[in-house]
């Protein structure tokens, strides 16, 4: 039953996903960067035009892992996951990408992003531990995120316009390949 879930909830979102990508058009440069300054440098071209399809694959292999449990410290299947970890295995074995176990160490790599341009596969980060950047997930488009989200649950899908995850949004990064370690 888990697995058709699962396989529903993929085809809505890349379904989704196609359908936002061919309607949206990039804002001019200049009034993005009127309007938004924190985003910082983009991606570089040769980064930036596989990400698509790269960002496609990370949504896929994360929606894979809906209902692995949670384990502290956890970083595989086979383990668990804890959210750092799950962040970690997806961009690993999907993007051939080495990220830290940590979400406050994940938080210092890539480029920021506004909370209004978040695009799939960026991160997400949250507060749930009375510390920023305490907590991380994988932007899955219109506003949910899927994570590892704590002791006695597992990876899944959320709301991040819900009030406790709203209250706690920190920020996001887009990974950028070029700075961060590769396998």
């Amino acid at each position: 039953m888990n697995l058709i879930k699962t396989q529903y909830l993929l085809c809505i979102l890349l379904a989704l996903a196609s359908a936002s990508c061919a309607a949206i058009e990039p804002a001019p440069e200049n009034t993005l960067a009127q309007t938004d300054i924190s985003i910082q440098t983009p991606l570089n071209a040769e980064a930036d035009e596989h990400w698509p399809e790269r960002a496609r694959e990370v949504l896929v292999n994360a929606l894979s892992l809906t209902g692995i449990r949670y384990k502290y410290g956890g970083n595989s299947p086979e383990t668990g996951f804890d959210c750092s970890g799950f962040v970690r295995y997806v961009y690993q074995q999907t993007a051939n990408l080495t990220l830290p176990h940590s979400a406050r160490a994940i938080s210092q790599l890539g480029n920021s992003v506004h909370k209004n341009e978040l695009k799939p596969g960026d991160l997400v980060f949250f507060n749930t531990l009375k510390s920023a950047f305490s907590h991380v997930g994988i932007y899955l488009g219109n506003n949910r995120f899927i994570h590892a989200p704590s002791s006695g649950g597992g990876v899944r899908v959320e709301d991040m316009q819900t009030s406790y995850w709203a209250k706690r949004f920190n920020g996001a990064q887009r990974i950028d390949s070029t700075k961060t370690p590769q396998r």
